[in-house]
């Protein structure tokens, strides 16, 4: 047991909790590589005994990988990793219905974000989930002597694994931690199809405003920005893509977007999304430069993509105008709207990843917690990637779930692969 009392729960609204379970059992249908993962761990209870502290978005999704990890024995406490990410009725059917330790509040001050925090190292977790490294960060910083109990930590953002391996190079990362975004059955469906919709779903809830016709800028053409910038072609948007990769910028202009540096895009976007995990690149010189009713969000984990400070200088006045939308009144007269207070549009105006991309992304989760168990006595610390064969384990699962059926190499194919004799 934990040496510190942990509270029973902090959510907004026990009586939301039926809602939130339908919703709950609604996603878990579209589940299937998660559910078959969860009736092992019910059998196997591979985490018995053992203390876990999740920091995610609290959503119907994460219901069900939490639900999974129950099901494996874990004793778990679930906090928010992002104020304005969180489902309150999700949230209180994971407290009323499963029994769950949630501290999530949908708008949650960051007072009340750091106090989670600290809850969730009060639990002296052996195994940390997180969403964006504030977990680890803050333990590595604050609670050196917990360190020593932690078997180690799973990592689901881009944004997160940047941390890891900035504090890996500083040679601060103490324990191993498994870099789930890394995972070929995450990034390439979670980033790219979930992002995709999931961020025009949420400015589409905020404005209500048609996107065929209009200019959408997107910052960043990592997988996110790929999934982002081809959902809005989709709908009939004219897209830019500013970049700082060259790779990535050839890849777009060969995807057939416009490629163009941010100083450049500023002036003609309607609407300006943003997926780099990096800080401050859309700048007060961008916001001042935009046109009239300009729509400016992000999709990145954390909210300073946008310098939301300096759009405030470059501005004479704000008011909200609608859920979650700020106007800006800049010195030139145009109003520029920002949408969620630049924190994540696709969860904070809309529901979030759907959840056939969300099975992959947790079954991730999952197995490479269960995976850090097993392997914990040769595991040194630093960033680990899962075993590809885990990644092929998934797909093959998702694949059966969707009931469709693939070749296999013949034993004749097998011979000429492995074979250097064998030319034309």
């Amino acid at each position: 047991m934990s040496n510190k009392t942990v509270p029973a729960s902090d959510i907004k609204d026990p009586s939301l909790s039926a809602e939130g379970k339908k919703r709950i059992e609604w996603a878990d249908r579209d589940m299937p590589v998660l559910r078959l993962i969860r009736e092992r761990f019910e059998k196997e209870k591979p985490f018995k005994g053992l203390r876990m502290s999740v920091c995610a978005h609290v959503t119907t999704e994460t219901a069900n990988l939490a639900r999974t990890l129950q099901a494996g024995g874990a004793d778990s406490v679930i906090i928010a990793s992002n104020p304005l990410s969180t489902q309150d009725d999700a949230a209180a059917a994971m407290v009323q219905e499963y029994g769950m330790r949630v501290f999530a509040i949908k708008g949650e001050d960051v007072a009340t974000y750091h106090k989670h925090i600290e809850i969730a190292l009060d639990h002296e977790p052996h195994l940390i989930v997180d969403d964006g490294s504030d977990l680890v960060a803050t333990l590595i910083q604050t609670r050196k002597n917990q360190i020593a109990s932690v078997i180690g930590s799973t990592e689901e953002t881009t944004t997160g694994i940047t941390r890891l391996l900035a504090m890996q190079k500083d040679k601060q990362l103490p324990f191993p931690a498994m870099a789930v975004n890394d995972a070929q059955t995450k990034h390439m469906f979670d980033n790219r199809y979930g992002t995709g919709q999931s961020t025009l779903d949420g400015i589409i809830r905020a404005t209500n405003r048609l996107l065929a016709g209009r200019t959408i800028v997107v910052v960043g053409y990592g997988w996110c920005g790929k999934g982002t910038a081809m959902r809005a072609r989709g709908m009939g948007s004219n897209v830019v893509v500013c970049e700082v990769d060259s790779i990535k910028a050839v890849e777009a202009v060969m995807d057939g977007f416009r490629v163009m540096p941010i100083a450049e895009a500023a002036s003609i976007g309607d609407v300006f999304i943003t997926v780099t995990g990096n800080r401050h690149v859309i700048d007060g010189k961008h916001f001042a430069k935009m046109k009239e009713g300009a729509i400016v969000c992000n999709s990145g984990h954390f909210d300073l993509e946008l310098n939301l400070d300096a759009l405030a200088k470059e501005s004479t006045s704000r008011k909200a105008v609608r859920s979650y939308m700020e106007e800006f009144t800049l010195k030139s007269g145009n109003r520029v709207c920002v949408l969620a207070e630049g924190r994540l549009v696709n969860l904070s105006c809309a529901e979030g990843h759907p959840a056939s991309v969300m099975d992959m992304s947790f079954a991730n989760q999952a197995l490479a917690l269960e995976y850090l168990v097993k392997n914990k006595a040769d595991l040194n610390p630093g960033v680990h990637k899962l075993p590809v064969e885990v990644d092929h384990e998934i797909a093959g699962l998702k694949l059966a779930s969707l009931g469709v059926t693939i070749d296999k190499l013949t034993p004749e194919m097998i011979e000429y692969m492995n074979s250097w004799q064998m030319g034309t």
